[in-house]
């Protein structure tokens, strides 16, 4: 069948979105989501250990920004499966060159893109329709006493949401925002 995904890297170091190369004929389409050979220049020797999945009902809402902290820090892969997000990332590694930018990428069924987010970069995203689903991978099992998060609307890193925010959980509004302390994550 030959290379069925391409990677493109982002200006975050590590994070990329790979993009799905589908064969498409008169019964529709058959494409690649996964496949730890073509995303091994990504992934290494990381496993994927746990599969998730979230439904948004309402266009607006943001869910994130979200990370876990050493030992526990987790690769995730991000897809869109119904409706269309705003997915974003934001370098948290201490000593990164983009230590505290951020970077967003439209994630549709019909773009067929994925979000490659490494350790030590918060991850969230806007919907941009109702009922936006979402599956993520992740390369850590969850840990609630490494779990983490910054506020979506942290001046600190100053992310555009390319809509008005309509609803944003109550974990994640009390996320702390940044403060002049923060030297960032060492992963």
């Amino acid at each position: 069948m030959g290379v069925r995904m391409k990677i493109n890297p982002l200006p975050i170091e590590g994070a990329a979105v790979v993009d799905a190369v589908p064969l498409e004929d008169r019964r529709g389409v058959f494409c690649r989501w996964f496949c730890s050979d073509e995303l091994v220049s990504l992934i290494r020797s990381r496993q994927i250990v746990n599969v998730n999945f979230s439904k948004t009902e309402e266009e607006g809402s943001i869910r994130g920004m979200h990370f876990q902290y050493p030992p526990k820090a987790e690769m995730k892969l991000v897809r869109c499966l119904h409706g269309k997000v705003f997915d974003v990332v934001v370098d948290l590694r201490k000593n990164s060159s983009t230590f505290l930018q951020w970077h967003g990428e439209i994630l549709s069924p019909e773009n067929m893109r994925m979000m490659v987010v490494p350790e030590g970069v918060a991850h969230g995203f806007q919907t941009l329709e109702n009922q936006s689903e979402m599956l993520y991978l992740h390369t850590e099992f969850y840990s609630r006493e490494h779990d983490a998060g910054v506020r979506y609307d942290d001046p600190a890193i100053g992310i555009k949401w390319p809509e008005p925010v309509t609803n944003v959980s109550e974990k994640d509004r009390s996320h702390p925002l940044l403060g002049k302390e923060f030297e960032g994550i060492s992963v």
